[in-house]
């Protein structure tokens, strides 16, 4: 493995247990190889390092790197925190594309390989790998991928001359259907020669110091899913409260409006009703000391039938009024919305005058449980709370519990807790999700 790194002056730091090791040296020689466990165990890092070692002499010219998205896995695959295949590959490749794919054009020892890079978490993401044959498939947390794309990356690397595949993931629920479908029947065989897999736990990296680890463990509530499945590296369902640490002394998070601490910013979020839930605006303030505190929120009021555009676009227009009369010198940036009304974000384009300063676009809609996930951590660390004008928001947080459907990682939506307020201050923050 470590032929790799020949030659090279300026190659990462590459560190390696022993429990990574021997995972290492059967993933030479098995077909399937899946690592999964806590964060930062340094799965993907292995991963990653065999794909380079074996993509040296490869008899097959195309190889595939995915992940949830082409950016998830340009970012975990390529880059991977300066220990991905760009730099292993350093002076050796370049970015380009492969008929209207992204890839990673690499120099090797037996001639160039092509890294098709694909996102693969929508059932429609299959169509973007069909037509070539593909040697080697890395995915990096494949329990985001749809299945759709999985069945299709198998068949796209059945006939390849040396066929590998790596997966890595975070534990999810038992009953998810990457365990039941994929990963348990694959490990149940006793066919080592065919799948290598590997638990590993943020104990078993040695980068991790104990005073790095003591830090990581601090950001979790230790009663929470998170703390099982990332810290433990444990597969769990997600069930009961979803934010119980709010819920337990919700009077813990609410600051009066005369002590709030010096913001830099506010965004809103947009979450536009169906059929019975209303359309609401929550507002969140990005403190210079880290962290979001909710300051304002909004429902528009009405049955079906009752709610137009025009309304919407009204009552927003008064909101926003209000903000800026209570928070005169608190910039309004952006205002994110749910992607799934065109229309009435275009609306509010329009009614918005431009001199407001304000940019009106869609949302991220990243997954749920990581928008859940990271509101948790902001709460346990102390970083999250909200104004005594926000009670809906409070409302929605103490009351809301996790989906009992199998495997799913969602808050229940039956109109029993207020969802419509979790996504609208979900939409106004999980852009900075890396950053407060």
């Amino acid at each position: 493995m470590e032929d790799v790194c020949a030659g090279y002056t300026d190659m990462p730091p590459f560190c390696f247990g022993d429990k990574h090791r021997d995972y290492m040296r059967r993933a030479m020689e098995c077909t399937v190889n899946i690592a999964e466990g806590a964060v930062r165990a340094g799965k993907t890092v292995d991963n990653v390092f065999v794909f380079a070692a074996l993509l040296e002499d490869a008899p097959d010219r195309l190889h595939l790197a995915t992940g949830a998205t082409i950016g998830n896995a340009k970012l975990n695959l390529g880059d991977c925190n300066g220990l991905g295949l760009e730099r292993i590959f350093r002076g050796r490749c370049a970015w380009g594309r492969y008929k209207d794919n992204e890839c990673l054009r690499i120099q090797t020892k037996s001639g160039e390989k092509a890294v098709i890079f694909a996102g693969g978490k929508n059932a429609d993401a299959c169509k973007r790998i069909r037509g070539n044959s593909y040697g080697m498939w890395i995915a990096t947390e494949i329990n985001h991928h749809h299945d759709s794309f999985i069945k299709e990356a198998f068949n796209r690397t059945l006939a390849a001359r040396r066929r590998k595949i790596f997966w890595d993931l975070n534990p999810t629920s038992p009953s998810a259907s990457i365990y039941r479908q994929y990963i348990d029947p694959y490990t149940a065989d006793g066919n080592p020669g065919f799948c290598n897999y590997a638990h590993f736990t943020i104990r078993d990296n040695p980068v991790i110091t104990p005073d790095r680890l003591a830090e990581i463990e601090a950001q979790y509530d230790k009663s929470s899913v998170w703390y099982r499945r990332d810290i433990l590296g444990l597969r769990c369902a997600a069930e009961g409260l979803i934010y119980r640490t709010f819920a337990d002394a919700p009077e813990k998070f609410i600051l009066p409006l005369s002590g709030l601490p010096p913001m830099k910013f506010c965004n809103i979020g947009v979450d536009f009703g169906g059929n019975r839930s209303k359309t609401v605006f929550a507002a969140m303030g990005f403190p210079l000391s880290g962290g979001v505190i909710a300051i304002g929120e909004h429902t528009v009021q009405g049955d079906k039938g009752d709610i137009d555009p025009g309304r919407i676009n009204r009552e927003f227009l008064s909101f926003l009024a209000g903000l800026r009369s209570k928070f005169p010198r608190l910039p309004i940036r952006y205002v994110f919305c749910d992607s799934e009304a065109q229309y009435l974000i275009n609306g509010l384009r329009r009614a918005v005058p431009h001199g407001e300063g304000v940019i009106i676009t869609d949302c991220a809609k990243r997954p749920i449980a990581d928008r859940i996930a990271f509101i948790n951590g902001l709460m346990t660390a102390g970083r999250f709370h909200l104004t005594e004008d926000c009670p809906r928001l409070a409302a929605g947080l103490a009351e809301a519990v996790w989906d009992d459907t199998e495997g799913a990682d969602r808050r229940k939506d039956d109109f029993t807790s207020d969802i419509d307020i979790l996504d609208a201050m979900e939409y106004a923050v999980e852009r900075y999700m890396g950053k407060v």
